[in-house]
């Protein structure tokens, strides 16, 4: 079991949520009277919070109340005083009853900021949240609206399941949003085979994200591996750990051109001082200090990386698939851990939405290229055999050189399905399934020639997935695509042939997306025809809305999902953009407001 929960790897504290308690602010019996209960909603907003929600490092998400109600501008300033001082990066104000607007209202304009009106009849608390909002929106200060269904009593400090749903939907994308702030996005090497999602758009990660950008040569691996710039230590117990638990797959090379037994213990080594390596470049490495390397210690503080490896690397070095592979997995040589986000070919545009992915879920994320959609027609010519269940109408094939996280074997389970889990869930005995369920074969030599090994894996059917992209627009900017979806088991025989047609070494999932039958979601033909680039990230659950809500805060609007009308949850201004017709709207919303770090 992990022991590892609770552990902050990067520079800066944990962002918390402040609870802001509104009040009337006439006194002489109208504050007196409501004191008590606009601070026990204030509490109970808070204790709700603090129980049902993790950062993804495993520490627990703090709550901060401000010290009194705020019933006008003065006490609005000394709980941002306060917030300030606790490193509040997400605020809710909540209120039972009438406050004076724009007196007390949140005006950080990069706090991602949520008003919960208390639904009763004695006192009008949805005025005050419709009179806020409004003020907000006329400020350029957008806000979540949040209002119960059902009418609850005055003294009633019970939160109901919607506004449950709200709460923590909001607070998952604002913290999400406010632990990337100020973070670092690693370029390991620069543009792979001239893919446009390598190209780091510093105007995305700086504007969008408030990132940013750092970049190494990848001559710093060579640098690292022949100056002996890593901890003896734990190489040797490292490569101890991989000869007992990865176990090497299949040589498909031609016999002729295949490496010596020599070569390939040899390339063992190297790719796991890789691993090391790109670890200590991201987040530093305190032992380096006490080795003399004081400079290489500190590391990049990065949230996220991506490595380019093609063509310039693998040419000539092995290839970056066990690097890639292992640190986005939630467990090595070291026990348990938190995943790391590293995009395959430093596509830093699909470690967007991975690193959205992790924050939102705390789980490990896919990386795969979007390769392949076979029809079922196609299938039963090639195969003779027809599709049926889920992937009757077709499946897309995800699979690429093997980086892809070995969480997505589909190995860990609850409740007798497969899933992914937050880190300090998963069993040893889930780590051992996990590794026995993948292969590392030797790579393909006429894709890299300097050899390295691929993780081979299938993943389990039966999981609730969704895959996402980001994608760039000149004159539009960062756009966000999302598919809800869900892994699928095909029959043997059938995967068999399928998958010897590309290359057999790496790590498959069949994918089938939820259809709407309009638009891109017709068919699963016209998901994969839709799709915006050649990688995607997939994420263990239906977190779609998540998506958009996280989308929203960052003004990045969604130009293509199958997430049911009533689930999507945005700032309330997006209303005034159009309910007719919410893509349209929230195009019009994000281009009005601009990115948040403008």
């Amino acid at each position: 079991m992990s022991n590892l929960k609770g552990k902050r790897r990067l520079i800066g504290a944990m962002p918390k949520i402040g609870i802001r308690p509104t009040i009337d602010g006439r006194e002489r019996g109208v504050r007196e009277s409501l004191e008590e209960q606009t601070m026990n909603l204030a509490k109970s907003a808070a204790r709700f919070l603090e129980e049902n929600l993790c950062h993804a490092n495993g520490l627990p998400v703090e709550c901060v109340i401000a010290d009194t109600t705020i019933g006008g501008v003065a006490e609005a300033a000394m709980a941002e005083e306060k917030f300030q001082k606790e490193g509040v990066g997400v605020s809710l104000t909540v209120t039972p009853c009438w406050c004076y607007g724009t007196e007390t209202i949140d005006t950080d304009p990069l706090r991602p900021k949520a008003i919960w009106g208390f639904n009763g009849t004695e006192r009008p608390g949805a005025v005050y949240l419709a009179a806020a909002l409004a003020a907000h929106n006329q400020k350029g200060l957008p806000a979540f609206g949040i209002y119960g269904k059902d009418v609850q009593d005055a003294g009633d400090t019970s939160i109901p399941e919607d506004v449950q749903e709200k709460l923590l939907k909001f607070a998952k994308a604002a913290l999400a949003t406010a632990t990337i702030k100020g973070k670092s996005y690693l370029s390991m090497g620069n543009v792979a085979m001239g893919i446009a999602g390598s190209i780091a758009d510093e105007e995305v990660f700086q504007n969008y994200l408030g990132m940013r950008n750092e970049y190494v040569d990848m001559s710093e691996f060579i640098r690292r591996i022949e100056e002996g710039i890593y901890v003896q230590e734990e190489f040797e117990r490292a490569l101890k750990w991989v000869k007992e638990n990865c176990q090497e797959g299949q040589d498909n090379n031609p016999q002729e051109e295949q490496q010596s037994r020599k070569e390939k213990d040899q390339q063992w080594k190297f790719v796991i001082k890789m691993a090391m390596i790109a670890r200590d470049l991201m987040i530093g490495n305190p032992k380096l200090a006490e080795l003399g390397y004081g400079e290489e210690s500190h590391g990049h503080n990065a949230i996220a990386a991506g490595f380019q490896g093609q063509r310039q690397w693998t040419d000539h070095f092995p290839n970056g698939d066990f690097m890639e592979a292992i640190l986005n997995s939630s467990f090595d040589w070291n026990g348990i851990r938190e995943p790391f986000i590293l995009a395959t070919e430093n596509d830093s545009l699909n470690a967007i939405p991975m690193l959205f992915g992790h924050l939102l879920t705390n789980t490990a994320q896919i990386f795969a290229d979007v390769r392949t959609y076979w029809s079922p027609a196609a299938v039963e010519r090639v195969t003779g055999k027809k599709l049926s269940g889920m992937a009757e109408n077709g499946i897309i094939h995800l699979i690429n050189s093997g980086s892809a996280t070995l969480d997505g074997t589909g190995q860990q389970s609850k409740d007798e399905k497969a899933v992914m889990k937050p880190f300090w869930e998963i069993t040893d005995n889930e780590v051992d399934k996990c590794l026995q369920a993948t292969s590392w074969c030797p790579a393909s030599l006429g894709y890299f020639r300097g050899g390295g090994f691929s993780s081979q894996f299938l993943t389990k059917g039966g999981m609730p997935v969704t895959m996402s992209r980001m994608n760039s627009v000149k004159g539009l900017g960062p756009v966000l695509q999302i598919a809800e979806g869900y892994t699928v088991d095909i029959p043997a025989d059938i995967h068999d042939i399928l998958n010897q047609r590309t290359d057999p070494t790496w790590p498959t999932t069949w994918f089938v997306p939820k259809l709407t039958g309009k638009n891109a979601f017709k068919d699963v033909y016209s998901v994969m025809n839709n799709w915006g680039a050649n990688h995607g990230a997939i994420s263990y659950g239906h977190i779609g809305d998540l998506l958009i809500t996280l989308a929203s805060i960052l003004r990045i609007p969604v130009n293509m999902h199958n997430i049911e009308e009533e689930r999507i949850f945005r700032p309330d201004a997006w209303n005034l953009f159009g309910t007719k017709e919410q893509e349209g709207a929230d195009y019009r919303a994000c281009q009005n407001f601009g990115p948040l770090y403008k």
